[in-house]
Protein backbone atom coordinates (compact mmCIF):
# COMPACT_ATOMS: atom_id res chain seq x y z
CA UNK A 1 0.00 0.00 0.00
CA UNK A 2 1.18 3.52 -0.80
CA UNK A 3 0.10 5.56 2.22
CA UNK A 4 0.93 8.78 0.39
CA UNK A 5 -1.20 8.02 -2.67
CA UNK A 6 -3.67 10.80 -3.37
CA UNK A 7 -5.85 11.97 -6.26
CA UNK A 8 -4.13 14.28 -8.72
CA UNK A 9 -3.53 17.87 -7.76
CA UNK A 10 -3.74 21.04 -9.84
CA UNK A 11 -0.69 23.27 -9.39
CA UNK A 12 -1.09 26.86 -10.58
CA UNK A 13 2.03 28.94 -11.18
CA UNK A 14 1.61 32.66 -11.77
CA UNK A 15 3.21 35.99 -11.00
CA UNK A 16 4.32 39.27 -12.56
CA UNK A 17 5.85 39.50 -16.02
CA UNK A 18 9.59 38.92 -15.74
CA UNK A 19 9.31 36.69 -12.68
CA UNK A 20 10.49 33.68 -14.67
CA UNK A 21 7.40 31.57 -14.10
CA UNK A 22 7.50 30.15 -17.63
CA UNK A 23 11.08 28.97 -17.21
CA UNK A 24 10.26 27.39 -13.85
CA UNK A 25 7.19 25.68 -15.30
CA UNK A 26 9.26 24.26 -18.16
CA UNK A 27 11.78 22.79 -15.73
CA UNK A 28 9.07 21.30 -13.53
CA UNK A 29 7.48 19.58 -16.53
CA UNK A 30 10.87 18.20 -17.57
CA UNK A 31 11.87 16.96 -14.13
CA UNK A 32 8.59 15.70 -12.61
CA UNK A 33 5.56 13.68 -13.68
CA UNK A 34 3.26 16.71 -13.83
CA UNK A 35 1.35 17.19 -17.08
CA UNK A 36 0.81 20.53 -18.75
CA UNK A 37 -2.65 22.00 -19.18
CA UNK A 38 -3.29 22.80 -22.86
CA UNK A 39 -5.19 26.04 -23.42
CA UNK A 40 -7.88 26.77 -26.02
CA UNK A 41 -7.62 29.76 -28.35
CA UNK A 42 -9.34 31.38 -31.29
CA UNK A 43 -6.08 32.54 -32.87
CA UNK A 44 -4.62 30.69 -35.84
CA UNK A 45 -1.83 28.13 -35.35
CA UNK A 46 1.69 29.41 -35.85
CA UNK A 47 4.25 27.46 -37.82
CA UNK A 48 5.09 24.21 -36.05
CA UNK A 49 2.18 24.38 -33.60
CA UNK A 50 0.04 21.23 -33.30
CA UNK A 51 -3.63 21.20 -32.35
CA UNK A 52 -4.13 19.50 -28.99
CA UNK A 53 -0.43 19.78 -28.12
CA UNK A 54 0.35 23.49 -28.03
CA UNK A 55 -3.26 24.72 -28.03
CA UNK A 56 -6.74 23.58 -28.88
CA UNK A 57 -7.44 25.77 -31.93
CA UNK A 58 -11.14 26.59 -32.34
CA UNK A 59 -13.30 29.22 -33.98
CA UNK A 60 -15.19 31.99 -32.16
CA UNK A 61 -18.45 30.05 -32.14
CA UNK A 62 -16.93 26.99 -30.47
CA UNK A 63 -15.17 29.13 -27.88
CA UNK A 64 -18.34 31.03 -26.97
CA UNK A 65 -20.21 27.73 -26.68
CA UNK A 66 -17.64 26.58 -24.13
CA UNK A 67 -18.23 29.76 -22.14
CA UNK A 68 -22.00 29.20 -22.18
CA UNK A 69 -21.55 25.61 -21.01
CA UNK A 70 -19.20 26.65 -18.20
CA UNK A 71 -16.43 24.70 -19.87
CA UNK A 72 -13.51 26.87 -18.73
CA UNK A 73 -11.68 27.25 -15.45
CA UNK A 74 -10.67 30.69 -16.72
CA UNK A 75 -10.77 32.65 -19.96
CA UNK A 76 -9.83 36.07 -21.29
CA UNK A 77 -9.58 38.11 -24.46
CA UNK A 78 -6.13 39.35 -25.48
CA UNK A 79 -5.65 41.60 -28.53
CA UNK A 80 -8.92 40.44 -30.05
CA UNK A 81 -8.22 36.72 -29.63
CA UNK A 82 -9.70 34.51 -26.93
CA UNK A 83 -7.76 32.20 -24.64
CA UNK A 84 -9.10 29.81 -22.03
CA UNK A 85 -8.30 26.80 -19.85
CA UNK A 86 -10.70 23.92 -20.62
CA UNK A 87 -12.08 22.42 -17.44
CA UNK A 88 -12.98 18.91 -18.65
CA UNK A 89 -9.52 17.59 -19.62
CA UNK A 90 -8.01 18.84 -16.36
CA UNK A 91 -10.68 17.30 -14.13
CA UNK A 92 -10.41 13.98 -15.98
CA UNK A 93 -6.67 13.80 -15.36
CA UNK A 94 -7.03 14.81 -11.72
CA UNK A 95 -9.60 12.06 -11.16
CA UNK A 96 -7.15 9.53 -12.58
CA UNK A 97 -4.51 10.65 -10.07
CA UNK A 98 -2.43 12.73 -12.48
CA UNK A 99 -0.97 16.04 -11.34
CA UNK A 100 -1.53 18.98 -13.71
CA UNK A 101 0.49 22.19 -14.02
CA UNK A 102 -1.11 25.45 -15.10
CA UNK A 103 1.12 28.43 -16.00
CA UNK A 104 -1.09 31.49 -16.37
CA UNK A 105 -1.32 35.20 -15.66
CA UNK A 106 -2.60 36.35 -12.30
CA UNK A 107 -6.03 37.41 -13.58
CA UNK A 108 -6.59 33.87 -14.83
CA UNK A 109 -5.20 32.34 -11.64
CA UNK A 110 -7.73 34.22 -9.53
CA UNK A 111 -10.54 32.99 -11.81
CA UNK A 112 -9.30 29.42 -11.33
CA UNK A 113 -9.29 29.90 -7.55
CA UNK A 114 -12.98 30.80 -7.66
CA UNK A 115 -13.91 27.68 -9.63
CA UNK A 116 -11.35 25.24 -8.22
CA UNK A 117 -10.20 26.39 -4.76
CA UNK A 118 -8.67 22.95 -4.16
CA UNK A 119 -5.82 23.94 -6.47
CA UNK A 120 -2.34 24.70 -5.15
CA UNK A 121 -1.53 28.32 -5.99
CA UNK A 122 2.14 29.32 -6.23
CA UNK A 123 3.18 32.96 -6.59
CA UNK A 124 6.52 33.50 -8.35
CA UNK A 125 8.27 36.78 -7.60
CA UNK A 126 11.63 38.30 -8.63
CA UNK A 127 13.95 39.09 -5.68
CA UNK A 128 13.53 42.86 -6.01
CA UNK A 129 12.13 45.63 -8.19
CA UNK A 130 15.69 46.47 -9.21
CA UNK A 131 16.23 42.92 -10.47
CA UNK A 132 12.87 42.92 -12.25
CA UNK A 133 13.77 46.20 -13.98
CA UNK A 134 17.07 44.64 -15.04
CA UNK A 135 15.33 41.56 -16.48
CA UNK A 136 12.70 43.56 -18.37
CA UNK A 137 15.32 45.96 -19.74
CA UNK A 138 17.56 43.04 -20.73
CA UNK A 139 14.85 41.60 -22.94
CA UNK A 140 15.21 44.60 -25.24
CA UNK A 141 11.66 44.13 -26.49
CA UNK A 142 9.84 46.99 -24.76
CA UNK A 143 10.09 50.75 -24.53
CA UNK A 144 11.06 52.46 -21.24
CA UNK A 145 7.45 53.57 -20.88
CA UNK A 146 6.17 50.01 -21.25
CA UNK A 147 8.69 48.78 -18.68
CA UNK A 148 7.54 51.41 -16.19
CA UNK A 149 3.95 50.28 -16.72
CA UNK A 150 4.93 46.66 -16.04
CA UNK A 151 6.81 47.63 -12.88
CA UNK A 152 3.81 49.58 -11.64
CA UNK A 153 1.55 46.64 -12.43
CA UNK A 154 3.85 44.34 -10.46
CA UNK A 155 3.35 46.40 -7.31
CA UNK A 156 -0.43 46.18 -7.70
CA UNK A 157 -0.23 42.42 -8.33
CA UNK A 158 1.80 41.84 -5.16
CA UNK A 159 -1.26 43.01 -3.22
CA UNK A 160 -2.93 39.70 -4.17
CA UNK A 161 -0.19 37.48 -2.77
CA UNK A 162 -2.40 36.47 0.17
CA UNK A 163 -4.70 34.72 -2.31
CA UNK A 164 -1.92 32.19 -2.92
CA UNK A 165 -0.78 29.19 -0.90
CA UNK A 166 2.96 29.59 -1.49
CA UNK A 167 5.45 32.32 -2.38
CA UNK A 168 8.64 31.43 -4.27
CA UNK A 169 11.24 34.14 -4.85
CA UNK A 170 13.08 33.46 -8.11
CA UNK A 171 16.53 34.87 -7.50
CA UNK A 172 18.54 31.77 -8.40
CA UNK A 173 16.62 29.60 -10.86
CA UNK A 174 17.86 26.27 -9.49
CA UNK A 175 16.76 27.19 -5.98
CA UNK A 176 13.34 28.36 -7.17
CA UNK A 177 12.78 25.12 -9.13
CA UNK A 178 13.76 23.06 -6.09
CA UNK A 179 11.34 25.02 -3.90
CA UNK A 180 8.48 24.33 -6.29
CA UNK A 181 9.42 20.63 -6.30
CA UNK A 182 9.39 20.67 -2.51
CA UNK A 183 5.91 22.18 -2.56
CA UNK A 184 4.71 19.36 -4.82
CA UNK A 185 6.16 16.73 -2.46
CA UNK A 186 4.71 18.46 0.60
CA UNK A 187 1.24 18.67 -0.94
CA UNK A 188 1.28 14.91 -1.53
CA UNK A 189 2.38 14.29 2.05
CA UNK A 190 -0.62 16.02 3.63
CA UNK A 191 -2.86 13.97 5.89
CA UNK A 192 -6.03 13.21 3.94
CA UNK A 193 -7.29 10.08 5.72
CA UNK A 194 -8.98 9.45 9.05
CA UNK A 195 -7.18 7.45 11.76
CA UNK A 196 -9.67 4.60 11.21
CA UNK A 197 -8.94 4.47 7.47
CA UNK A 198 -5.21 4.55 8.08
CA UNK A 199 -5.33 1.75 10.67
CA UNK A 200 -7.49 -0.41 8.40
CA UNK A 201 -5.13 -0.02 5.45
CA UNK A 202 -1.98 -0.23 7.53
CA UNK A 203 -2.94 -3.55 9.12
CA UNK A 204 -4.04 -5.30 5.94
CA UNK A 205 -2.41 -8.71 5.65
CA UNK A 206 -1.79 -9.08 9.38
CA UNK A 207 -2.71 -12.50 10.71
CA UNK A 208 -5.52 -12.55 13.24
Amino acid sequence: MNLNKHPGKLFIISGPSGAGKGTIAKRILEETELEFSVSMTTRSPREGEIDGVHYYFVDEEAFLKNIEEDGFLEHAEVYGKRYGTPKGPILERLEKGTDVLLDIEMQGALQVKEKYPEGVFIFILPPSMAELRKRLTGRGTESPEAIEMRLSKTLSEIEYVDKYDYLVVNGVLEEAVNRVKAIIIAEHSKVTVTPEELIREYTKGEEK
